[in-house]
């Protein structure tokens, strides 16, 4: 699988996202902003997290604008997989690939921590390995991660299955201690309709190695590994 990873002013998750994608057997292309064409070949493209552009204006609000965004807007339409991972995820609500905006956290401060995120659907190219209901620990660090739609919007994304991820406790028990930021229906991560983009706001990346304190990051690369490597019907 090639994944390629975009490199914006201010990301400061790109290397991590390249190296969880490479330990997963991935073949990895750095992608730099200002990039106007794409590698051949490419499966999935990772918006990273970090602060694009010095979050100046909005969180994501000028990355929506670098050239490269064209192509990956392309790519997306075309059916290519788009992950956005923390600030990557508030770039694809920008762009308009993902409906929704993130806002600042509800306490106003910058949460870094573990959290624990119940897996709401499987059927996805992000979460097919995963079970119904499985509860994985991925760190946060956000100051701005807080999820919010129109009430429409909501009720549309839970109707779909639209709703991957969901802040819980570690028992899986959607509570409102259990969500770090406010975020609406404790939504941690979403997909679009065609279910080919997905914004996440924790950092899989950083949950790849046991050293770390937890693998189960993981899951998000060997789904997309066993989506693209899917015979074809």
């Amino acid at each position: 699988m090639n994944i390629g990873v975009v490199t914006f002013p201010g990301s400061n998750c790109d290397a991590d996202a390249r190296h969880a994608s490479a330990i997963t057997g991935n073949t990895v292309h750095s992608l730099w902003h200002k990039d106007a064409s794409l590698p051949t070949g490419l499966d999935v493209i990772i918006l990273p997290g970090g602060f694009s552009y010095g979050d100046y204006l909005r969180t994501g609000a000028i990355a929506r604008f670098s050239p490269i965004m064209n192509e990956v807007v392309r790519f997306a339409n075309a059916g290519g997989l788009v992950f956005g991972i923390c600030n990557g995820f508030q770039i694809l609500c920008e762009a308009g690939l993902l409906p929704g905006a993130l806002i600042r956290n509800r306490n106003l401060s910058f949460v870094c921590k573990d959290v624990f995120l119940r897996v709401e659907n499987t059927d996805s190219p992000f979460t097919n390995v995963c079970t119904a209901g499985q509860v994985l620990r991925v760190p946060v660090a956000h100051g701005e991660g807080r999820y919010t739609a129109s009430d429409e919007v909501i009720k549309g994304l839970e109707d779909a299955g639209q709703v991957l991820y969901r802040y819980v406790t570690p028992e899986g028990q959607q509570t409102d201690d259990a969500n770090p930021n406010g975020s609406l229906n404790n939504i941690a991560g979403v997909t679009n309709t065609a279910r080919n983009v997905m914004g996440l706001m924790p950092h899989p990346e950083r949950a790849c190695e046991a050293l770390l304190g937890s693998v189960d990051g993981l899951t998000v690369f060997h789904s997309l590994a066993r989506h693209c490597n899917a015979p074809v019907a």
